[in-house]
């Protein structure tokens, strides 16, 4: 489909790959091939940017050169796409074509923008290091930044006649914000003495002294600040004692004062968080799968800091109920992207596509230099950038695999090894309800590795495993509905043994065991269900269950007063899973006064068993109080002239004369109060 009038341009490289201009352009106006783009042909170029049409040119390496020629002609439609390390640039003597047009034709998707959000920096920078060259480095950022020294050793230190900035003393106890709001307590906090000689001297030293700043730059070589802290905005951590990456950090610092703008990574709906209902705790996967340590609980909800998350989206791909979901980009837009990969490659003829998902900071450079210097990508290998590949769940997974990939492969860096918990437990849910589906496993691989050879090597040695499905359902709805539509496909595609997934403990799917012979029908557990899988009806003392909407978050059992309820975890295929099914019923118990079905037999049973000794129902007549329903209760209460709504004397409140008095009585405080 031709989604405008955009103009394709597309260049060989000096015929360094194949191409094959009339079959790339299906999503495109029209096509323009050369050999030299960006060199000899550079008049084409210039050409087209005269006019207001919008250009696409699948080239990225001369993108610098192209923008700047773009604005000086005025022209504003530009955009860029890389087929040659991507594609062009393979040993494979396989086609190239179907994975050119996919590129192109996913390159041509609209993209829902993400949220931004404002963040000022004034430029106060905190320095934390050790002697001479952490001296050194404040100078040098001080040319552009605010900075304070916070020195851990004075070591080699010579100070010079004239102090730029201030110098401090001691060790950070604690530190919390991100750019623009960092907030650090500091003990052995002492001020250096301005008559210091021959070496710093420090003025009385001081515990839990508070500060704020802007930008830290911590060249301590003590552990890291924060966790991930890698990806925290504002913070720069080094070696000391390697003075190129401490140059590259300071490079990278100095521009830190001002105006920034950050995406919002994910979005938060606490209409369906499943964290926290009644007090009692439920489903705490994104905090816990969160290494930016960004989300926090807060009663029955979480809530993200925006400045401290980093976007690895963890929290999005573990989430049962999509309360928390990427938006960089959102669902919809990256599931259609990863279809419109499958669907374009399959109809350019391309054969057993495998979809390579990786982030630009890692596996892009990874890409280049096995295009470079190695056999690069395979022809079937079809590459999808992300902003970072630890936030791919299962729903992207089973929606690739319905789409008609036939394997998925998530490079990541191994040197953040920490934040690929979630992918791990995803694909292990992805593979066994492919089992469970009857297909083939392996389908999920997980790569990480920072060696090009070894990354090539692995793709290269890939099985050319069966196909499981073409039919990718549209992605609408929810989390849960876009799943379930995907899986449904990848299980009709199938041959299921059984209607009946079994699946493991932390899995957002499954059903709920009730103790028929312990539940009372209180209720409890519908009240607290975040999912509306548990329901009670109004006519009748039914206990239903929606298995569709159960996200086995355990609210209910710890809720249960009877300890009844036990969670299952499956995968139901059966055609009346959406639909509510009875759990438990019982005979409703009827106002022995006045006829009115008012409770459960069972509850009231429960309730009498509980009270049995109490002194307050040792009468038949105050026991018969439990069978009547709340306005005969009230009516027996008043019937003798006793007022129900009485409010009992308030305890006399106890003096210092009333223990003298009772002391002096030799009686105990209570028998004296008492006494009145």
């Amino acid at each position: 489909m031709v989604l405008d009038a955009t103009k394709l341009f597309v260049c060989n490289c000096e015929k360094t790959m194949a191409l094959d201009p009339s079959r790339l352009g299906s999503a495109y106006g029209e096509v323009s091939s050369h050999h030299h783009l960006c060199r000899s042909e550079m008049g084409v170029i210039e050409t087209a940017f005269a006019t207001k049409t919008p250009i696409c040119i699948a080239c990225t390496q001369e993108r610098p050169l192209f923008e700047e020629i773009a604005a000086e002609a005025g022209h504003r439609a530009l955009s860029f796409v890389n087929i040659r390390e991507m594609a062009g640039w393979t040993a494979d003597k396989t086609s190239t074509t179907p994975k050119m047009a996919a590129l192109l034709a996913a390159a041509k998707l609209p993209a829902t923008p993400a949220r931004l959000r404002s963040i000022e920096s004034d430029g106060l920078c905190l320095v934390i290091g050790k002697g001479q060259s952490a001296f050194d480095t404040a100078l040098r950022l001080n040319r552009t930044l605010s900075v304070t020294l916070l020195l851990t050793g004075i070591d080699d230190l010579v100070l010079p006649s004239e102090l730029p900035f201030p110098v401090f003393a001691g060790r950070v106890a604690s530190a919390g914000g991100s750019l623009g709001a960092f907030h650090l307590v500091v003990d052995g906090y002492a001020a250096m003495l301005p008559s210091s000689r021959a070496r710093p001297e420090f003025a009385m030293a001081r515990d839990g002294a508070s500060t704020s700043c802007s930008v830290i730059f911590d060249m301590s070589g003590d552990p890291a600040l924060f966790t991930r802290a890698h990806g925290r905005d504002g913070y720069f951590r080094t070696d000391p004692g390697n003075p190129v990456a401490v140059l590259e950090a300071v490079l990278e610092a100095s521009d830190y004062a001002g105006s920034f703008e950050k995406p919002i990574y994910v979005t938060y709906d606490a209409s369906i968080c499943a964290h926290e209902r009644s007090r009692k705790t439920g489903c705490t996967k994104c905090i816990d799968q969160c290494p930016a340590g960004a989300i926090t609980g807060q009663g029955d909800i979480i809530v993200v800091d925006p400045g401290i998350c980093g976007g690895c989206g963890n929290c999005a791909a573990h989430c049962p109920t999509g309360a928390v979901a990427y938006a960089y980009p959102t669902r919809t837009d990256q599931i259609s992207r990863v279809q419109t990969l499958s669907r374009t490659f399959l109809a350019a003829g391309g054969q057993a596509p495998v979809l390579l998902l990786h982030d630009a900071g890692h596996g892009t450079p990874l890409i280049g230099a096995m295009a470079r210097f190695g056999r690069g990508l395979p022809a079937r290998v079809i590459p999808l950038e992300m902003h970072a590949t630890s936030g791919v769940g299962h729903d992207l997974m089973a929606a690739a695999l319905a789409a008609g990939f036939r394997q998925i492969v998530v490079l990541g860096d191994p040197h953040k090894t920490e934040e690929f918990g979630a992918v791990a437990e995803e694909s292990q849910l992805m593979e066994t309800l492919l089992a469970g589906f009857g297909h083939k496993t392996g389908r999920v691989v997980t790569l990480l590795e920072a060696d090009p050879d070894q990354v090539e090597a692995a793709l290269y040695a890939l099985p050319e495993l069966p196909e499981v499905s073409r039919a990718a359902p549209i992605p609408l709805g929810g989390k849960r509905e876009v799943t379930r539509a995907a899986l449904g496909v990848l299980a009709a595609a199938g041959k299921p043994v059984s209607s009946l997934v079994p699946l493991s403990g932390s899995a957002p799917y499954g059903t709920v065991l009730v103790d028929t012979a312990a539940c009372t029908l209180c209720m409890a557990c519908v009240s607290s269900c975040p999912a509306d899988a548990l329901r009670d009806t109004p006519e009748t003392t039914q206990l239903r269950f929606v298995e569709a909407a159960c996200v086995q978050c355990g609210i209910c059992a710890a809720t249960c007063p009877e300890s009844a309820i036990t969670l299952q975890p499956r995968y139901n295929l059966a055609n009346n899973v959406m639909q509510p099914q009875t759990l438990h019923e019982d005979e409703p118990a009827c106002c022995t006064s006045c006829g009115k079905a008012f409770a459960a037999a069972g509850m009231l049973r429960a309730v009498e068993r509980r009270l049995q000794g109490n002194w307050m129902f040792d009468t038949d007549e105050r026991r018969a109080l439990i069978h009547m329903c709340e306005d005969c209760r009230l009516e027996s209460l008043s019937r003798d002239g006793a007022d129900p709504f009485a409010i009992a004397h308030p305890r006399r409140t106890r003096t210092t004369d009333d223990y003298l008095e009772a002391g002096r009585r030799g009686l105990t405080i209570d028998d004296f109060l008492n006494e009145d």
